[in-house]
């Protein structure tokens, strides 16, 4: 067993993010848990006592009864895994690797009262610090209503220069990166639930890789780590951390949308939800929501509002002179009553994505104005 001398004589190569990369690796290892383990220790000395198979109280706090048989379990895999490999292992990725309180951990979440203990980044973790960030989630079984919808807020947010955040998710959260990724503009923010190293849901690879590719991805699993089910609500509290605003264009009447929602109210985050037909099981969630005085989503600027960003970035009278296509002909089937983008859709052929990133740059040059979901050209 390692003596404390031998973690001190390592602690000088090994840096804090290593001790703690490997106390994440350890079976059922949560942020809860290793906040009790870290309770008046460094990463390093409870490197030590879990690897003695000492209960602490701390832990016993957490876990209750468990404490022994966990304590037993985290001894067995601790003896099996070398801190200095997995480190190595986790930089020969390419992984960045931050520690709560480093410089480049989210200024967003320092103050957060459950924050990551550690964040694994792929991609540019400085697009996380742009001005402001909105997480758009949802249900994995949405409707095509709900999927245009989170594509078309997507793909505006990104035009403004505001990041989405979402978790990678089939359904709403995939659809909100993609129309994210169509517009160009603010970089994307994925949070995901699993080491970066294992894409999950595997249908969302080629998805996965064009986040981080063009923004960042962020994981607080290590390497390896597979999908667990108490991952998914632990990650949608960063989720909630990350954003300034939270929008749930489509929920059940349960589902993980609403421990983001939860987060974000504990968190003191704006949250808006779309309203949705009243038969729709995919919209009970928003609905109730809804009922219960969430603030209602039915345009772009009901977003921009809630960041305060409404009216703070006028488009200048030489960008209106001449739209190019496909924006020229958008403009031109939209005549000078007030339109909406499904009906729009049905006059112009071009893909709902594409349709959405149009309208934004024609209300950004000031060539539409927008109120609650209807268009109304001006010039």
């Amino acid at each position: 067993m390692a003596s404390t001398d031998d973690v001190v004589a390592n602690e000088a190569e090994l840096p804090e993010a290593g001790w703690l990369t490997a106390l994440l690796g350890l079976p059922a290892m949560g942020p809860r848990r290793l906040a009790a383990l870290l309770d008046g220790r460094s990463p390093a000395e409870a490197w030590v006592v879990v690897r003695s198979g000492r209960p602490l109280p701390e832990v016993a706090a957490v876990v209750g009864g468990r404490v022994a048989a966990l304590a037993t379990e985290w001894a067995e895999a601790a003896r099996a895994i070398q801190p200095e490999a997995v480190w190595s292992a986790t930089r020969a990725a390419g992984v960045e690797v931050v520690a709560y309180g480093d410089a480049s951990y989210p200024r967003c979440l320092l103050d957060d009262p459950e924050p990551a203990p550690v964040l694994f980044a792929v991609g540019r973790l400085e697009a996380v610090a742009v001005p402001s960030r909105v997480a758009i989630v949802g249900t994995r079984r949405c409707t095509r209503y709900g999927r245009d919808v989170a594509t078309e807020l997507g793909g505006s947010l990104a035009e403004a220069g505001v990041a989405v955040v979402s978790g990678l998710a089939l359904g709403i959260d995939g659809a909100a990166h993609a129309g994210a990724l169509a517009a160009g503009g603010a970089s994307p923010i994925g949070v995901v639930a699993t080491g970066l190293d294992i894409v999950y849901p595997v249908a969302n690879r080629r998805l996965w890789n064009r986040v981080a590719e063009a923004g960042v991805l962020l994981s607080e699993a290590p390497l390896g780590t597979g999908p667990r089910g108490w991952r998914f609500p632990a990650r949608n509290r960063i989720i909630a951390g990350l954003a300034d605003v939270v929008v749930v264009v489509e929920s059940h009447a349960s589902g993980g949308s609403l421990y983001t929602v939860e987060a974000a109210l504990e968190r003191d985050r704006p949250v808006l939800a779309v309203p949705g037909p009243i038969h729709s099981p995919a919209s009970r969630g928003t609905n109730h929501l809804l009922a219960e005085g969430c603030v209602p989503l039915c345009g772009i600027d009901d977003v921009l509002t809630a960041l305060g960003l409404v009216g703070s970035t006028p488009a200048p009278a030489d960008r209106r002179s001449s739209p190019g296509e496909p924006d020229l002909g958008v403009l031109e089937a939209a005549g000078w009553s007030p339109t909406t983008l499904g009906a729009l859709s049905r006059r112009v052929d071009l893909p709902p994505v594409d349709l959405a990133s149009s309208v934004a740059r024609l209300v950004r040059m000031g060539w539409f104005d927008e109120e609650r979901g209807f268009y109304q050209r001006v010039r």
